[in-house]
């Protein structure tokens, strides 16, 4: 272990403007509100309705719960950081907060895997649909998203606490990550950047792309369907590619090529800590039929709606 010359660390935060923190402290604390909420609507609707049935809806209600954690891991800190004068975490606790937003986050990047994959078989394979996507086809999935999150994470830790650290122990960021915590490190780190760009990054570049090239043969297969078929299958894609747009390319800018652009990390790093997360719920409820429908069972049959206009 490397860490004993230093307990604690100081988050230098997203910006050092004290005029915009209090402004900055009610709308992060609003946009944190917001993603709770709209969050657990989506998972409490599944969970109520014959949508949990549905292979796309029950990786959608892992994803709003991963959104829920992963921006929970980040947002409550960054929140009471805005006005506090001393802004310490502490070593165990910064690991800590490293190693959940790696796992919540890596956990969303093969869910989206998983949910493109259903997607492909509902399109391009409907008559075996109901095999390949079968329930225990999902939780291996969902396990195998789990599994693969916490290899990344752990290994993440494991780079960090063989590191001495030495100086001021200043974060040039919101939050914990491997990038302004290898720019603390008393020793020479060069490889261990290269090696992180090359498997964080490489991997999720391949992941984005991927991704698209899937929702690029679904979009061609689609062309052969019906007018009607075509325009909700064309629609829930549509919405997928994108929340994996909003998820991926801040990531990727993040990652990929350099990690001496910390400012920058910061601001790219807010997409897909806060701003993805709150934007989801509005994108698969907005224009999706099959939630709406299901919101207004699940909560509009409430006695709390009764002899009401139901706001969906």
């Amino acid at each position: 272990m490397g860490h004993e010359n230093i307990t604690k660390f100081i988050l230098l935060g997203l910006f050092s403007n004290e005029d915009m923190k209090a402004t900055c402290f009610v709308l992060f604390s609003l946009c944190y509100l917001a993603i709770l909420s709209g969050n657990l609507l989506i998972l409490l609707t599944i969970k109520g309705s014959h949508l949990s049935e549905q292979p796309m809806y029950f990786f959608l209600s892992y994803l709003s719960f991963m959104d829920i954690c992963f921006t929970s891991t980040v947002a409550p800190k960054l929140i009471m950081d805005l006005l506090a004068k001393q802004k310490t975490i502490t070593y165990n606790s910064c690991i800590a907060q490293m190693f959940y937003a790696h796992f919540f986050g890596a956990t969303e990047i093969f869910i989206f895997v998983a949910m493109a994959y259903d997607r492909y078989a509902a399109i391009c394979r409907p008559l075996h649909y109901m095999v390949i996507m079968s329930r225990q086809v999902c939780y291996v999935l969902v396990m195998a998203s789990i599994i693969g999150a916490f290899i990344h994470s752990i290994l993440h830790v494991l780079i960090i606490i063989k590191l001495p650290f030495c100086g001021p122990g200043q974060i040039d960021h919101y939050f914990c990550d491997i990038f302004p915590l290898l720019k603390l490190a008393c020793t020479d780190t060069s490889l261990l950047v290269t090696a992180i760009i090359t498997t964080t990054g490489v991997l999720s570049i391949l992941t984005f792309v991927a991704l698209v090239i899937s929702y690029i043969i679904i979009l061609s297969t689609l062309r052969t369907r019906s007018s009607k078929g075509h325009r909700k299958a064309l629609s829930t894609c549509g919405l997928h590619i994108t929340v994996v747009f909003m998820f991926f390319l801040p990531l990727i800018f993040t990652y990929v090529p350099t990690a001496d652009s910390v400012s920058d990390d910061k601001v790219f790093a807010l997409f897909y800590t806060m701003i993805a997360p709150m934007f989801n719920p509005l994108i698969y409820t907005l224009r999706n039929t099959d939630m709406k429908n299901a919101m207004k069972k699940v909560w509009c049959r409430d006695k709390l709606f009764e002899g009401k206009q139901c706001p969906w």
